[in-house]
């Protein structure tokens, strides 16, 4: 990936004193030598004793000295204000006023570490200002066509209706570079770049963004995320190859536009659960290597060194409470919606912890939360490359009781093998043998007309032909519930009292089931 913008060179005292003009006054650095590469952001022409005052840095100043001449307490207080007011070079050109380079102004600016330069040649300083305005002012007329296009961009994807992985994306386009938004905690909420550059920088993310935290260098360029006087976290350019002033600029409108998209959207805590659903999402469809998305997790904040991770799939629960659940009874997690309605939620405990008895605390809490809720668990894995398997067979659980939970007497935590005929019919649904069969068995039943049928037929079946709980559960007497039931037989033309019979149509209503829910 290569950046898609990027800026003229910056111009440096060292750069500056290697123009074909500034060469025809043969400069001679005579103190500061080791601070050339100071970026030098203008250059003035002053003869006034006092100029610092009117400097704001990062000018280069060009002076006779005239007005220094005979007074060395003049010469040394010169220098030291054009240090205070940061100043990146002073250039002085050697005539009449200085035959040769004064002696105190050199020791003051080599103490300072302030850049002094002399001209042998007399030196039209006209000529040197014109170059160097010039080159400075393309810089700035491309830092701000960059800058515009960067925004446009942005502001439309914003506009549109985006997510925030679309953002992510057109920055990572245009810098070239893996870009990265973490909490204040280092927490990874999102990514985007080409994926193995990412994997390379998340594979040891805590150590590389806390070495990285207080200082740019190596092209991380980093810009706080925040607002109403409150950081809530950061975006960071890893290993940006560009330009450092450029990095910068596209960092800072990158940080405008999520900050604009966390006001319009919502609070950045939809960043992790987008995160976490990114994530749980590739790993259920094996889409990606589970060891190739062992960095993500860990970045994440998912404990991942010598654990048991419990997949677990739920259903007819917020996420909000999923989230909360896990944060009050410390569990290490992570919780995301999936396409199909379920939530997938992965947990890591330490080996020796009780990986059941936590699962079946974690469902009782859930439900103390936010109601009844379908929590359906694999066995718990210690090797990470089983996660997927796992997750999956969660799904599937989940998936086989859905709809029916208020009929079947389930347990808390429902596993593979609670589910019995019914989660073999949950695999077999888009067979179309057995899609004919259930059209078969339940043509009676499956006109508008007798659309209440079906649901007490359901009940019934469910609840081991329960009529009283049948009845119970969908508010109806006895006699009603017998009017309804010889309506089905007749509309079938089974027996339900036969077991063979019942057994045919309690098969063909759950691969109904399945094929609808």
């Amino acid at each position: 990936m290569t950046a898609g913008h990027d800026l003229p060179p910056a111009l440096s005292v060292r750069q500056v004193l290697t123009l074909e003009r500034v060469l025809a006054g043969r400069p001679e650095v005579v103190a500061g030598a080791d601070r050339l590469d100071r970026p030098v952001r203008w250059v003035h022409v002053a003869e006034a004793a006092d100029v610092g005052v009117m400097l704001s840095g990062g000018e280069m100043v060009l002076t006779t000295g005239v007005l220094l001449v005979g007074d060395e307490r003049k010469q040394a207080e010169y220098i030291h204000s054009l240090h205070r007011a940061e100043a990146a070079a002073v250039v002085l050109g050697l005539g009449r006023a200085f035959p040769a380079p004064p002696r105190v102004m050199c020791r003051a600016a080599e103490r300072c570490g302030l850049p002094l330069v002399v001209l042998h040649r007399p030196f039209p300083f006209a000529q040197l200002t014109e170059e160097v305005q010039s080159r400075l002012v393309r810089r700035n007329f491309a830092a701000v066509s960059l800058s515009e296009a960067v925004r446009t961009a942005l502001t439309a994807l914003i506009t549109a209706g985006a997510p925030i992985q679309d953002l992510l994306d057109e920055i990572a386009r245009h810098s070239g570079c893996p870009v990265v938004v973490t909490n204040l905690a280092h927490r990874v909420l999102a990514t985007a770049g080409e994926r193995p550059a990412v994997d390379d920088v998340l594979r040891d993310w805590e150590r590389i963004a806390r070495q990285a935290g207080g200082r740019e260098g190596d092209g991380w360029i980093r810009a706080e995320l925040g607002g109403r006087g409150e950081r809530w976290g950061r975006i960071v350019l890893c290993g940006y190859r560009g330009d450092t002033a450029a990095g910068r600029l596209l960092a800072d409108r990158a940080a405008e536009a999520l900050i604009l998209h966390r006001l319009l959207g919502g609070p950045e805590h939809r960043w992790e659960e987008q995160s976490a659903q990114s994530l749980l999402t590739d790993l259920v469809s094996g889409a990606v290597p589970a060891r190739q998305l062992l960095p993500r997790a860990r970045a994440a904040g998912l404990p991942v060194g010598r654990r048991a991770y419990v997949p677990l799939a739920v259903r007819d629960a917020r996420p909000a409470a999923l989230d909360r659940t896990l944060r009050l009874l410390g569990l290490p997690g992570l919780a995301a919606a999936l396409a199909d309605g379920t939530t997938a939620v992965l947990l890591s405990l330490a080996r020796d912890q009780d990986a059941p008895a936590l699962t079946e605390h974690f469902a009782a809490r859930l439900r103390q939360e936010d109601g009844p809720a379908v929590v359906a668990a694999a066995d718990a894995r210690t090797d990470w490359d089983d996660v997927p398997a796992g997750l999956r067979e969660a799904r599937h659980v989940a998936d086989a009781v859905a709809g029916s939970s208020a009929a079947l007497d389930l347990p808390a935590v429902v596993r593979l093998k609670d589910v019995h005929l019914r989660g073999l019919i949950r695999l077999l649904r888009d067979d179309p043998q057995v899609q004919s069969f259930a059209e078969r068995e339940l043509a009676g039943l499956l006109g508008r007309e007798q659309h209440d049928l079906l649901p007490v037929l359901r009940t019934y079946l469910a609840t081991g032909r329960n009529k009283s709980r049948t009845a119970q559960l969908h508010h109806v007497s006895r006699p009603a519930l017998y009017r309804r039931l010889e309506a089905i037989q007749t509309r079938l033309g089974v027996d339900l009292d036969d077991f063979e019979q019942a057994a045919s149509v309690h098969i063909a209503l759950l691969a109904h089931d399945a094929q609808h829910r």
